[in-house]
Formats: C-alpha cells, structure tokens, sequence
C-alpha cells in the first residue's frame, strides 16, 4: 500500500495509529505532542505513566482512547544540533521502530507528522528526506498505508534548491493555455495561398483520401489496450507486478483491477506513476499515456514537473511527490 502525504490535523485522522512526536518522558509537552494528549483524553496521559519514559530514537505504543485512531506510537526524536551528533540516524530509527510497532499490532494505516522539525529545530527539508526514505524503505517490503501529516504550509519544506531548480524549470517551459490556442487558431484560419488555384478540386479530393488513409492506418495502430501496453513493459524490464506497483506508489489492489480488465482506463496520475515506476523515457511514457488518452502538455504545471524528473533521469517517485506537494499539484500513486 502506498504513501501519501496530506494536510491536515493528525489527531482527526482515521487510521489504525498516529504517531506521536514525544519527549523522553512521554507525559505530554508541546507542538504536536500536546495536540494529541489534549484530543486523547486524560486516559491518555494515565496509560503513558506507565510506561517509564523513552529513550531518543525509540518507541512506545499506546490505547488511542477519545482519538479517531485506536493507537498512539509515542517516539521521542533527536534534538537537532548541528547534524554530526548522530540526529539522522536517530531519526531514522523513530520512524522504523515505529513502524515495526505497527506491523507487530496488525495496523494497515499510520499516520506520521514530521519528527522533530518544530521545537527541536531539524530542518525541515532534511527531516522530510529522513521520513519519505525510511518509509518508502519500509513498503517496499510490507503492505501498509502511511500518511505523512503536514498541519499547514509552513511545516513543509523541499530543499530550497530543488525547490528554485523546478520553479526556474516551470518558468521556462510554461506556455499559456490561451495563448497557445490564439496561435493554433490563427494558423488554422490563414488562408490558402492562391497561385494554385486551379488545382483546389483536387487537393480537396486528394485531402479526403488522405484523411481516410490516416483514419485507416490510426485505426490499425490501436493493437494494445493500457494494460496490456504495462503487463508487456513490467516483462521486458524483467520485473515482478510487486516491484512494479510498489515503485509506482499504488495499492495491490487497484494493480489486481489493472491486470484483471483489458480495457482498465486509469487515471492520469496512476498511468504516469506505472511510467516512473518502470523508468520509462519521455517518448515512452507519452506512448503508455496515450493508450488511456492522455498526453503531456506544456501547458499543464503538473506535467512539467513530471517532465522535469523524467529529463533528470530521476525516477523515485517519492521525491517526485514532495516536489508536487510543494507546488500544490496532484500526487502520483496512492
């Protein structure tokens, strides 16, 4: 199952379990921590009394009691100094262990917020490449969907050069919609040139030909349904329908629908996902996105920035839905 980031408040997420930003105490404190005992309840805060504190980069597991989720993983993440005091592999370590805590309690959904990027002062930037690595590590070998919860814009972060590299990207290849339908209107109005006038009977005649020539061989092309253009590339790149859709960010089950129905039409977003998931190259993936009707287009923000990791040669998809959030388009997968 595939991760997805949102924005939203963790504590009115519906999930199986939320993860809990803690303090090595785990009786309460600030920013995320706080939102959560204070949703939870005081039951919360009983229970967590218990449990004799957490050490730095481990985790706990409690009741989730008045939240919409029926546990909390409290993990106590790294005070961030100047990132040569072990903060990254502590931080690493807060998201497997807390992970592993969900696979061992049967949860399929978790929601995570980003550790320690408030009051303990970790880049955002970092702490966003921590979470999507250690996370996408883990569903490549477990089912399980994991959110990435961000509360609002100022709690998520893409390296500034990443950042400013795509927005430069955008800027240059962006053509306006309207503009670019002026000028195709404008060319296809312009009139005939007339030196050949004599011959207009024929060129409509010969026009109609070709027409119905190019409709004929048009007709002829459409040999391979979406799915079976995909079940054909997952063969030829030697890879297994696991490996496939996991990379793509997309749920087992939407892959089983996929397989099991020729004419399967695929949103665009999941058809692009298929595409970088399997690596293909700008030509191949306008050829797998016109067998479900679909194009990329310069006049679409969403599709340049596919674009844009495609020509890089870039293709986790991860990294490329951060970009995306970033820009306020639709994610791949999920």
């Amino acid at each position: 199952m595939p991760l997805e980031i949102v924005r939203n408040d963790i504590t009115k997420m519906t999930v199986d379990a939320i993860v809990n930003a803690a303090n090595e105490s785990l009786l309460g404190g600030g920013g995320v921590d706080g939102c959560i005992h204070r949703a939870a309840g005081k039951g919360l805060l009983a229970e967590c009394r218990t449990l004799g504190g957490c050490k730095t980069g481990k985790a706990k597991i409690t009741g989730g009691y008045n939240l919409p989720a029926k546990y909390v993983i409290h993990t106590v993440g790294p005070i961030y100094e100047d990132g040569k005091h072990g903060e990254k592999e502590l931080l690493e370590s807060c998201y497997r262990e807390s992970l592993t805590l969900a696979k061992v309690y049967n949860c399929e959904t978790v929601a995570f917020p980003l550790i320690s990027s408030g009051v303990y002062r970790y880049p955002k930037d970092q702490a966003l490449k921590v979470a999507i690595d250690v996370i996408s590590d883990f569903l490549l070998e477990n089912e399980m969907k994991v959110y990435i919860v961000i509360f609002d814009k100022a709690s998520y972060k893409i390296s500034e050069k990443l950042f400013s590299d795509i927005a430069e990207y955008i800027d240059d290849n962006y053509v306006d919609e309207h503009a670019d339908y002026r000028r195709e209107s404008m060319r296809m109005n312009m009139p005939m040139p007339t030196s050949v006038g004599f011959f207009e009977a024929d060129m409509c005649e010969c026009k109609a030909m070709s027409a119905e020539e190019d409709l004929d061989a048009k007709l002829k092309q459409i040999d391979e349904s979406f799915s079976q253009m995909l079940l054909r590339k997952i063969d030829e790149k030697g890879m297994t329908d696991a490996e496939c859709y996991k990379k793509a960010n997309i749920d087992r089950k939407l892959f089983s629908k996929i397989r099991g129905d020729v004419h399967y039409k695929p949103s665009k977003p999941t058809a692009i996902a298929f595409a970088i998931s399997l690596e293909l190259s700008l030509d191949e993936t306008e050829d797998l996105l016109k067998k479900a009707g679909f194009a990329l287009s310069h006049s679409n923000k969403f599709d340049i920035i596919i674009e844009y990791f495609i020509s890089k040669g870039n293709y986790n998809i991860f990294e490329i839905n951060e970009a995306l959030f970033a820009f306020d388009q639709s994610l791949l997968g999920a």
